[in-house]
């Protein structure tokens, strides 16, 4: 089973979309390991974008203060998903990066419409709703950042009779 992280982006919050967004998730079967609403500060999202996904380097600086900024705008729910396949599964249930390119169906999709060029002109961090794992690598990175060990949690859910071999 894999580990993934998502980030109910500020957005996503302010909207009332948290329930919404989660149920996605659970109708999927993936199981919750850990979940709790928090507001980091810059030092926190500093680790998280730049030393383990580097967007400062990969995007610029700018970018990275927009988003920083934009993440900081309010509390975000932070959950840690495992299931079959998770880091690709939650990806593809979230939709591209940019809402306005993401597919119908997904969380972006359905929920946000924001381009990249037009958050650029107005200087906004992109209103994208959710963060998800890039790859596994990442995901475990990101999942030691946001989460101690004693806040994971470890449960049988009904899924896990579809998705495990009682026998071994």
């Amino acid at each position: 089973m894999e580990r993934t992280l998502i980030i109910l982006k500020p957005d996503a919050v302010q909207r009332g979309l948290m329930g919404e967004i989660i149920n996605r998730f659970e109708k999927a079967g993936l199981k919750m390991m850990g979940m709790k609403m928090l507001s980091p500060n810059e030092q926190h999202y500093h680790h998280h974008y730049e030393t383990i996904s580097k967007i400062a380097t990969r995007r610029g600086e700018e970018v990275y203060h927009r988003n920083a900024a934009a993440m900081m705008a309010g509390p975000v729910v932070a959950i840690v998903l495992e299931g079959v396949g998770a880091v690709d599964l939650v990806r593809k249930m979230v939709g591209d990066t940019e809402p306005k390119a993401a597919a119908p169906g997904t969380i972006r999709g359905d929920y946000a419409h924001m381009s990249i060029p037009h958050a650029n002109k107005v200087g906004l961090g992109l209103p994208n709703l959710i963060h998800a794992s890039g790859n596994l690598d990442e995901a475990k990175q990101e999942i030691a950042h946001w989460f101690s060990k004693d806040e994971l949690f470890d449960y049988q859910t009904a899924h896990e009779h579809f998705t495990q071999n009682p026998e071994k």
